[in-house]
């Protein structure tokens, strides 16, 4: 099995589990984080694109876990958390780990914020190393071993 067909199936493990978790996964704090992960993965590389941003929004309304979410609020908190980012890289990110490490207390969001996060990232079939790198650092900000993730 190729390198691309493994990832198309480690993307597609994690996201049924995800769906399995869909009823738990409905706090404030899960959302959040979410979304500060969908934003932190689109701006891997520093900074963030149009069409990137785009993608990932497209992403984040489709996706049938954040659909326990109002998708216009799902949308504002992504943006703003883009904003951050393209503002100042160094300090957004500083910012956006910080909102990630507050799905901290309960371990299924918090490992289900790693799992979006590999998702949204893997969507376009290519989880490029800075987005490898991304969601490494918010396994360190959750308190998660990044290889449980084979990260």
């Amino acid at each position: 099995m190729g390198l691309f067909d493994r990832f198309k199936e480690t993307a597609t493990q994690m996201q049924g589990q995800l769906l399995a978790k869909k009823n738990e996964l409905k706090s404030g704090a899960f959302r959040d984080a979410s979304m500060a992960m969908c934003a932190l993965v689109a701006a891997a590389d520093g900074h963030i694109d149009p069409s990137e941003r785009q993608k990932v929004s497209q992403l984040i309304a489709t996706n049938q876990v954040l659909q326990n979410f109002e998708a216009a609020d799902l949308q504002r908190r992504f943006d703003d958390n883009c904003n951050k980012l393209a503002a100042d890289f160094a300090l957004g990110k500083v910012t956006v780990l910080q909102e990630i490490a507050k799905a901290r207390k309960k371990p299924a969001e918090a490992r289900a914020v790693i799992q979006i996060g590999i998702v949204i990232g893997g969507a376009d079939g290519d989880f490029d190393k800075d987005e490898q790198q991304t969601v490494r650092e918010a396994c360190y900000a959750l308190d998660l071993p990044p290889h449980e993730f084979d990260l």
